[in-house]
């Protein structure tokens, strides 16, 4: 088998493993996918082990974040230690992200992409991570809606490649950038279509 196509392959099996899923199934008993909104990311652990098991929610919706990026930025930190080019790992990027959100261990279904995504980006464009995450962080500290947030944040690493990275000289093309936000906004499309109608929950 292509190099290539076995690296391509192994990134997408490891996004598709449902961290959040694992964590509340193993902690706390809990099936993610029949409570709350249904999704396998940090927010509904921390709103469904809430209601179950207080004092666990929040160390397992961040242990939920911390592995949900992992799994976007250390096999393509691993590849490029290896030696794959650059083209080469912003495809494994896009398949990371595209492995958390149709997850073939959920039947293609999964995640939103957030935080694989920011996981992709920090491997790729660290000072756009690094300012976006700040932007996210303070859009949820003021906004207190978590999906709103996360969509702020993503469209801010977007602008923010543009500003300080405007020709990406080792692909030169902003594509990948795109297609992963593209992954994302379209996995909050009920978000979104709640923001709209004002109906989209807090995070108290």
């Amino acid at each position: 088998m292509n190099e290539n196509i076995l690296a391509y392959l192994v990134v997408y099996l490891i996004a598709s493993i449902p961290f959040g899923m694992v964590l509340a199934k193993i902690f706390c008993g809990v099936n993610l996918r029949e409570h709350g909104s249904g999704s396998i990311g940090a927010t509904n652990v921390l709103r469904v082990i809430k209601e179950k098991e207080p004092k666990k929610a929040k160390k397992l919706a961040i242990l939920t974040v911390i592995f949900d990026s992992l799994k976007g930025f250390v096999p393509i930190i691993i590849a490029r230690f290896i030696g794959f080019d650059e083209n080469v790992l912003w495809m494994m990027g896009v398949l990371a992200v595209v492995g958390h959100c149709f997850s073939i261990f959920l039947w293609f279904d999964g995640g939103k992409g957030v935080a694989t995504g920011y996981g992709v980006f920090a491997a790729f464009l660290p000072i756009e991570f690094i300012i976006s995450l700040f932007v996210w962080f303070f859009a949820g500290k003021i906004l207190k809606i978590s999906s709103l947030a996360s969509l702020i944040g993503v469209l801010s690493f977007v602008i923010l490649s543009f500003i300080i990275h405007p020709n990406l000289t080792s692909i030169n093309t902003h594509a990948p950038i795109f297609f992963i936000s593209f992954i994302i906004f379209y996995k909050h499309i009920p978000n979104i279509k709640r923001l709209i109608l004002k109906q989209e929950a807090r995070v108290i």
